[in-house]
């Protein structure tokens, strides 16, 4: 988020035109775009408005686009004259979208926050709702979709400790963005207070859209499929690993297979398009690998699986009775959230950030469901070793965490995007 106040950020982003239009062509040659659709970051549309009315939703990544799936699944079925737009900003959550297929939904990259390229987006699609999910505040965006009058709702908000403080220090800026919103939605108490404390104005406390975002189940065949290459090995999976994690976690699966020799992880990448170098990375570790994407399964010789394909997390959770959340082993990063392997009735392992999801681990670690280990290969694989014997987190204290995390956010959620669509205003 930006620590400039608004007149200063919008000059900035006018003149970073071309500097940004480099930037895209940078990330399509590095296959962080798809150089087919960069005119989407522009804010060219490559489809056409569907007829009617029409809702936005707009997310980050895979987690924010699997809420907005969720809460488009709700309106297409509560309204059947509306249409959906979807707006992810990466190719895995694009692929995730096009997956998923929800009738009447259409998928664009949003475009970055240039004030003409979001003028130019919104005199295309003209949204009759304008929905942004959990920390997307770009505020050109919101600032040229507020000046079209569009009525607009931040759902499933979520703002960690350094976020509020640093929307502090631009207070002018952060009330004038966030009451832009008619309708804000926060997913935990911390989001509620600080919002309420930015914008001047009591928020609610919805809860969290993800507890009932899950993932589809995986095909019967498919998982029986795997589960008969992994035969009687104990197994693992790395989920959701991200950049620097990949080396720390071949060194502890180095150190593991002293305890159990024929061990097998399941690494799936947050990026799959990261492949190729994980895939080195893991080789130079001296571990054999086996490609999901090349349509291989794990052999004998094989002691990871790389699972480099999109929309198969619950496939890796299923199969696997000890889940490794990656993305908390960098500070950066925040963690990922563990319900999906709960769910699925994995152990779970964490690094020590988990940050982005604190509301739903401190519900895990007031009933011991989770493990969790500094970035030292050693102490990871001790930790997956002590699951791998039956002596982790229980399904029991993982089932009980998740039993005492809020409901009902979803319901309340659409009762508030339709109210706010009937109605064009403020609720």
């Amino acid at each position: 988020m930006p620590v400039l106040t608004l007149p200063a950020y919008r000059v900035a982003m006018t003149l970073a035109a071309p500097l940004l239009s480099g930037v895209l062509k940078r990330r399509a040659r590095n296959g962080k775009e798809d150089p087919a659709r960069l005119g989407e970051r522009r804010g060219l549309a490559s489809a056409p408005r569907p007829k009617g009315a029409l809702v936005w939703l707009h997310a980050a990544s895979v987690g924010e686009s699997l809420v907005a799936l969720s809460l488009a699944e709700g309106l297409v079925e509560a309204r059947s004259d509306l249409s959906i737009l979807i707006t992810s900003g990466t190719l895995t959550s694009a692929a995730l979208v096009k997956r998923r297929g929800v009738e009447r939904t259409v998928h664009q990259f949003p475009p970055l926050d240039h004030p003409a390229w979001a003028r130019r987006f919104l005199t295309h699609w003209q949204p009759d709702l304008a929905v942004f999910t959990e920390s997307e505040l770009w505020p050109n965006l919101i600032e040229e979709t507020r000046r079209t009058g569009t009525p607009m709702a931040l759902v499933n908000a979520r703002m960690n400790d350094k976020s509020v403080r640093s929307w502090l220090r631009v207070p002018d800026t952060a009330m004038h963005i966030l009451n832009s919103f008619d309708w804000i939605g926060a997913a935990d108490a911390r989001t509620r207070d600080g919002i309420s404390l930015l914008a001047e104005r009591d928020i609610p406390l919805v809860g969290n859209l993800k507890l009932e975002a899950g993932l589809p189940d995986p095909a019967p065949e498919v998982l029986a499929q795997i589960k008969t290459a992994i035969g009687e090995r104990p197994v693992f999976v790395a989920a959701s690993t991200h950049a620097g994690e990949e080396a720390l976690i071949a060194a502890a699966l180095s150190e593991l297979k002293a305890r159990h020799r024929d061990v097998l992880m399941i690494l799936a990448p947050r990026h799959p398009e990261r492949a190729d170098e994980i895939a080195d990375i893991l080789t130079q570790a001296g571990h054999g690998v086996a490609r999901r994407s090349c349509g291989e399964l794990p052999t004998p010789d094989s002691s990871v699986y790389l699972a480099d394909t999109l929309g198969e997390m619950a496939l890796w959770y299923a199969a696997a009775p000890v889940a490794l959340i990656c993305g908390s082993f960098i500070a950066a990063i925040g963690g990922h959230n563990p319900i999906e392997a709960t769910r699925a009735g994995a152990s779970v392992i964490t690094g020590p950030h988990v940050d982005s999801f604190a509301d739903i681990y401190s519900a895990y670690d007031a009933v011991g469901a989770r493990l969790v280990c500094p970035a030292s290969a050693t102490a990871i694989a001790e930790a997956i070793s002590q699951a791998l014997n039956g002596s982790g987190p229980s399904l029991e204290a993982g089932q009980a965490a998740l039993s005492s995390l809020p409901t009902g956010a979803r319901p309340a959620t659409l009762d508030a995007l339709l109210a706010l669509l009937d109605s064009g205003g403020r609720q």
